[in-house]
């Protein structure tokens, strides 16, 4: 086994889990788990495809260590500047999601060991220790997320183990919302709960040994990890509430405390597998963020660091139970830059008729042909119709 591109696989994995793990049984219960898994389904593939893309423009560009030289040298100064743009203001509110997701369960956490801890001091906690790590480099964030996830893995089992007896057959079937336009205007919150495009150039990099199979089998990988783990935890988490209640949580310790009083046990099994789901999705969001700025910006290590986590802590200061309107907010961006973006970049590339590269056995090519490339740009249209009704 490549442990290290199976590290890459658990980092992409990583990124998507996170928020997602809160907002989806919040977002998705309402409407019954056929046509939530349906849509949850659709939603994966398409940003599979969208990452194979990214990664076939990634792979294509050599010594590219960020999104920042991929978009120079495919879609030119324009189009870099409108990529950078769209990229900074995504990553931001991921980090800012993740933060204010983070910093409230590190206060519940420390409350149940009787140690009271303002909000603000949470976050700014919270990112001082994880950002140290993001400091480090890619291959310390491999081999750091490789344990984290592993062990969050762990927790999910034990907490289904917990949670599976108590499944009711009429929660299961329960459908308090019949709206299927609703249901609809949920996909891009699910497809930023999928979104792990912001690693992928570190990743290409990071393997640039690696052939076209491997970075593809990696790309699938990391994206069938979360719809798995997507799935069990949502069926889990209607089993065992109503409906009506989950939509009705503006925070994961409201989650938390509601299956505490169904078990003693798992209100700290419960924060230690959410609180791993942040970290890691953190640590991926940043790591692109760092790179990014210390490819376009600097390669000082301690203004690299002040362009990264400064505005996100701000960001979160201000955004104050805003949970899940700062990720329909990255949503919305992340439909341009993890669809539209990359499949400009390919459509360029694949028109270079003196590309060199083209037979080397490490440049991936996305499959699927111009069939492909027409149903993601549809992709891409109907996530954006989802928001405006």
């Amino acid at each position: 086994m490549n442990f290290k591109l199976f590290g890459s696989a658990l980092i992409l994995s990583g990124t998507a889990l996170g928020a997602g793990m809160l907002a989806i049984p919040m977002v998705l219960a309402q409407f019954g788990l056929f046509y939530s898994t349906l849509l949850m389904l659709v939603i994966c593939a398409g940003t599979t495809y969208s990452a194979l893309l990214l990664t076939e423009a990634c792979s294509k560009t050599e010594l590219a260590f960020g999104i920042n030289t991929v978009a120079n040298r495919t879609l030119g100064k324009g189009g870099q500047v409108i990529t950078n743009a769209l990229f900074y203001l995504l990553l931001i509110c991921m980090l800012i999601a993740y933060i204010l997701g983070a910093a409230d369960l590190l206060k519940r956490i420390l409350a149940i060991f009787d140690i009271e801890m303002s909000i603000e001091v949470a976050q700014i906690g919270f990112t001082l220790v994880a950002s140290m790590f993001v400091v480090c480099g890619t291959q310390i964030i491999d081999k750091l997320n490789r344990v984290l996830f592993l062990f969050m893995i762990s927790m999910l089992a034990i907490t289904l183990i917990i949670l599976v007896p108590g499944i009711s057959v009429d929660n299961l079937t329960q459908v308090t919302n019949t709206d299927k336009g609703m249901l609809f205007g949920t996909s891009t919150i699910l497809f930023t709960s999928f979104a792990s495009m912001p690693v992928i150039p570190s990743l290409v990099a990071y393997n640039k040994e690696a052939s076209r199979q491997q970075l593809r089998n990696m790309i699938i990988l990391g994206s069938i990890i979360p719809l798995i783990c997507y799935l069990v935890w949502l069926y889990a988490v209607v089993g065992n509430l109503n409906a009506d209640d989950i939509t009705h949580f503006s925070n994961i310790s409201d989650l938390i405390q509601t299956f505490s009083a169904k078990n003693e046990y798992i209100e700290i099994i419960l924060s230690i597998f959410t609180s791993l789901a942040l970290l890691t999705s953190f640590l991926g969001v940043a790591m692109a963020l760092y790179n990014q700025n210390k490819d376009m910006i600097s390669h000082n290590k301690v203004v690299t660091y002040v362009c990264t986590f400064v505005l996100p802590l701000l960001g979160a200061s201000l955004a104050a139970d805003q949970f899940l309107s700062v990720l329909g907010y990255a949503g919305v961006i992340l439909v341009f830059l993890a669809i539209f973006i990359p499949l400009a970049m390919v459509v360029s590339l694949r028109k270079k008729k003196d590309n060199d590269n083209e037979t080397s056995a490490h440049i991936y090519e996305a499959e699927g042909g111009h069939v492909a490339l027409g149903l993601t740009l549809l992709f891409g249209f109907l996530l954006l119709v989802s928001q405006v009704l």
